[in-house]
């Protein structure tokens, strides 16, 4: 199943970021950089070389959603050529999941003990766009059930939409709570939380519901699995010339081309 068509892209985008938040998680913990207990995801990168790690690792999931985005885009595109309201969704969506993509990276270069207010952006554009993204590509199987797939599929992401839903609400409510300023000025820099703190409460929330959007995101990229085996891609070759020059070449004079390979 892992063979056939493009069904690799998505299972190696879900293995491949799971890999970044579980090393950087682990790194993190043998050094005490940050507590066991529901850490932010970011936390996790945030000091060296736990940073380097995740940092690396998160740039290449984002190319390698960028390049799941792409495929899945062409897929719908292919499968409805005279959808115009779908067609035009589908631009759409593409843009968001593009900028998601990009929102990632910048999570994974600018952490947010050094430059808050870009580090925000980033998360923004993951979870936000991402979340928009999920939910057009939900509408999307529903315009395309049942001539181009079962109810089943649709379903499926229509639930996991609902998941990252639930946890998007709640962190964004408990997160707009704990950096309102009534909890402290220090919230920003702070990596270590005991029980007896205040906004403890509302810190595990938030990072209980940014976990669990992160693993609604997996669940939904699994989905494509199925679909992706069904599609392939291949790149043309088109030459416009035999040779790179601008102009064509005088040809060379084959006695002085025997001359100069005799006196060498």
């Amino acid at each position: 199943w892992f063979q056939q068509g493009l069904s690799f892209l998505p299972s190696a985008l879900v293995i491949w970021t799971a890999a970044a938040f579980i090393f950087s998680y682990i790194t993190a913990i043998i050094l005490h950089h940050v507590d066991p207990a529901l850490p932010y995801i970011s936390d996790t990168g945030t000091i060296a070389p736990e940073k380097c790690l995740f940092g690396a690792m998160l740039n290449f999931a984002a190319v390698l959603c960028v390049a799941t985005i792409y495929v899945r885009y062409k897929q719908v595109q292919a499968l409805n050529p005279e959808g115009k309201y779908i067609s035009k969704l589908n631009k759409a969506d593409f843009v968001l999941g593009l900028l998601s993509c990009l929102g990632l990276s910048f999570v994974a270069n600018f952490q947010k003990t050094t430059f808050f207010a870009v580090h925000i952006c980033g998360a923004v554009l993951t979870f936000g766009m991402g979340s928009l993204y999920m939910f057009v590509q939900t509408a999307l199987s529903y315009l395309m059930q049942p001539k181009i797939h079962g109810k089943q599929i649709f379903w499926v992401r229509l639930l996991l939409v609902i998941w990252c839903g639930v946890s998007a609400f709640s962190m964004l409510t408990c997160s707009s709570l704990l950096y309102s300023g009534h909890f402290g000025s220090d919230i920003v820099q702070k990596l270590h939380w005991n029980p007896e703190d205040k906004g403890y409460v509302l810190h595990m929330i938030t990072t209980a519901a940014e976990w669990s959007m992160s693993f609604s995101s997996f669940g939904f990229f699994l989905t494509y699995i199925r679909d992706f085996q069904k599609i392939s891609l291949r790149v043309e070759t088109n030459l416009h010339g035999l040779t790179l020059y601008d102009t064509v070449p005088c040809a060379i004079n084959h006695e002085q081309s025997h001359i100069l390979s005799r006196d060498i």
